[in-house]
């Protein structure tokens, strides 16, 4: 048995091949691996949610000086508005970097438990439909991995996955939950899946989504809604920009000094508002259009003797075919198919092609072949015995 021994917080080999006497308080079952995050940093959500909150703080504090100072009114809500923003930015930037710190995995015999303190969140072995590991693109060889069970779809879909952030070849980890010895270029994400196989494991098929304009096409009702969201916001910012000229032709013109506090306080708050609408409207759009086309062109599909395999830049999905009960294929973009792999788990087999893992589009890496010119080769290859 490959064991996993405690070192400086992140689990390290031990070429022995011998057990670590350590079991689990609460399930009373061998520990193979134990592990904290190697790299703590705050999720890019919380990074987006500080920045408008921030800005936000920035504009109501600059009204505030512009009802002092112009109109010689209390000034208090909009300060208290701009503290309790700014609470918030320093919230979101400094908490889930702190939460995860102390954040502590283990890897038993049957179970995948992550503790802070008292708090426990744990996951069966055996209930692991698939696994994505999330590459850190700033610290190589470091990742998320996270373990995702695949639930009934209908009124029981729900998500259920457990994530360990910032662990030390996420990989390796991986392939003890597995069972299996790991290679010796695990570890290491700038390389290729295909290069960092089981020992003994072969490709079968691999290919990549066909290329086309249609990649460009917004996916789904949720990325249409985005691209809508994003122009109505910069049409938002540009009505803003007009009333703000208008305004500032104004107060000038009713005698405000241009190089007085609060004739600076007004230009700055109108200029960061209409920064701010901008700003959402062109995330909006990136992450409804420009991203998902240039991950398109870096998505790799691998079909292996053991695994299907999906590399999207830093992104990867690790699907044993033991798992796969049946392969449905329906129309894609284009006039293609994408093939979706039907999974099974103790007591929760996923039956629909459509939302059967559980997950919303966007979530992440699912087991879905978009945009396959071969399907037949495919369903040949994944046929159940």
């Amino acid at each position: 048995m490959v064991a996993l021994a405690r070192e400086g917080g992140a689990g390290q080999l031990t070429p022995d091949g011998g057990s670590i006497e350590m079991r689990d308080s609460v399930f009373d079952e061998h520990v193979l691996w134990s592990g904290r995050p190697k790299v703590v940093a705050t999720p890019m959500l919380y990074l987006v949610g500080a920045a408008v909150c921030g800005v936000t703080s920035a504009i109501s504090t600059a009204s505030a000086i512009v009802v002092s100072k112009a109109l010689d009114a209390s000034p208090n809500q909009l300060l208290a508005f701009a503290a309790w923003m700014a609470s918030l930015a320093v919230a979101f930037s400094y908490l889930p970097r702190w939460w995860r710190s102390e954040l502590e995995y283990m890897l038993t015999d049957r179970h995948i438990v992550v503790q802070r303190g008292k708090l426990r969140r744990s996951i069966e072995r055996r209930s692991i439909s698939y696994a994505r590991i999330h590459w850190n693109p700033k610290h190589p060889g470091v990742g998320d991995l996270e373990l995702v069970r695949a639930v009934p779809t209908g009124a029981l879909r729900r998500r259920l996955s457990i994530v360990l952030t910032g662990v030390v070849a996420p990989d390796r980890v991986w392939a003890i939950l597995r069972g299996v010895v790991p290679s010796a270029p695990a570890g290491d994400g700038h390389r290729l899946l295909s290069q960092r196989l089981d020992e003994g494991e072969r490709v079968l098929w691999s290919a990549h989504p066909a290329d086309g304009w249609h990649k460009w096409l917004p996916n789904g009702l949720r990325g249409v809604g985005s691209v809508l969201l994003g122009v109505l916001l910069g049409g938002f910012a540009v009505v803003t920009a007009m009333h703000a000229v208008r305004s500032i032709r104004i107060v000038t013109a009713a005698g405000m000094d241009p190089e007085s506090v609060s004739f600076v306080a007004l230009v700055a708050s109108l200029s960061l508002t209409i920064v701010l609408l901008v700003a959402a409207g062109a995330a909006m759009l990136y992450m409804s259009v420009v991203r998902p086309a240039r991950l398109s062109a870096r998505t790799r599909y691998l079909i292996t003797d053991r695994r299907v395999l999906i590399q999207r830049g830093d992104e990867e999905l690790h699907l044993d075919r033991s798992r796969i009960v049946d392969v449905i294929d329906a129309p894609g973009a284009g006039g293609l198919r994408d093939v979706f792999l039907v999974l099974d788990g103790p007591r929760a087999r996923a039956v629909a092609a459509s939302g059967a893992f559980g997950e919303a589009p966007g979530a992440g890496l699912q087991p879905v072949l978009h945009r396959v010119t071969d399907v037949d080769s495919v369903r040949q290859i994944l046929r159940p015995a």
